[in-house]
């Protein structure tokens, strides 16, 4: 065999080698940069869309409710109001809405709920969780099911029962609703007990401490997260709620905020500009509530995720 061909020679005769061939499968430095830069711009770009779908109808109810009602009728949703300061709308709102009347009904209709369901949740939940009793499987097995039954197609049912229990306009319609109907905050409450040791329940029995101060002094004490998660976010449906109260107390005089605002829409029409100003006298109290304890919700899902 002959001499293997030398390769290209330098200055002074020193062999030099070229390699322009790139790593195979090894991505360029370059073409990282890009796809990083890509999945930036994307995820803002997510962002900016998902905040706008949020703060722009909210824009419009705010923009509405500083208006006059011709104002509504010939500009656009997103036109400036031609007084900023036009505070008519939130004083016929909060006058002709009867709102202060509603937001009494609301705050009744939230406490009674709110505290009967962080109540009957957190027992339910310590006596599936500490006692074991025949079906308990089916028990458990009942609650998922009726976590997944749509409640529109029980409403027929529903209503003859609470009619038949006298509790048809009144407050106690809603409040029974609310109450009983609640499965989640029991999933919520059972998680959190099961990550508390059983030894703190034998080291009471021990002392002599029944199951009830157990519950009382032990276990409820320790569910703090779980009941600063329940409260909020049934109360903020609770809040919100529009379908119960309008269908269970067609009394004007036991409205609530959500129902208020039904009034004024009439035979001619919706007077938009002053459903737009008591929507914001809603919306304040719920966005202030949730801003100031949010880390409760997230602290509490999370927390209840894990354990």
């Amino acid at each position: 065999m002959g001499p293997a061909p030398a390769g290209p020679r330098g200055e002074g005769g020193a062999l030099v080698t070229t390699d322009t061939a790139a790593p195979v499968g090894r991505p360029r430095r370059a073409d990282r940069g890009a796809r990083s830069w890509t999945a930036v711009v994307l995820k803002y770009l997510s962002l900016l869309l998902a905040s706008a779908v949020v703060v722009v109808p909210l824009g419009v109810v705010l923009l509405t409710s500083l208006k006059t009602q011709s104002e509504v009728a010939n500009d656009g949703p997103l036109s400036p109001p031609g007084d900023w300061f036009n505070f008519a709308n939130y004083v016929t709102a909060f006058e002709q809405g009867a709102m202060l009347q509603a937001f009494g009904n609301t705050a009744l209709i939230l406490v009674v709920s709110t505290a009967g369901t962080v109540l009957i949740g957190s027992m339910t939940a310590y006596a599936i969780d500490r006692f074991e009793f025949r079906l308990k499987k089916l028990v458990m097995g009942l609650f998922l099911l009726a976590t997944l039954v749509p409640s529109v197609t029980t409403q027929v049912a529903t209503f003859q029962v609470i009619d038949e229990l006298g509790a048809f306009n009144t407050r106690w319609a809603p409040i029974l609703l609310y109450t009983g109907t609640d499965i989640v905050s029991i999933y919520i409450f059972l998680q959190f007990i099961r990550a508390i040791p059983t030894s703190l329940d034998e080291a009471a029995r021990i002392d002599g401490a029944s199951y009830w101060t157990i519950y009382r002094k032990i276990i409820f004490p320790m569910l703090r997260p779980a009941v600063a998660t329940v409260v909020i976010v049934k109360g903020i449906a609770i809040y919100n709620d529009f379908y119960v109260p309008f269908l269970y107390m067609p009394d004007p005089e036991l409205g609530t905020i959500s129902t208020a605002l039904f009034r004024f829409k009439g035979p001619f029409g919706a007077h938009w500009e002053t459903i737009s100003a008591g929507a914001i006298l809603v919306i304040v109290p719920t966005l202030i509530v949730f801003l100031a304890l949010q880390r409760f919700i997230y602290s509490g899902f999370a927390a209840g995720s894990t354990k």
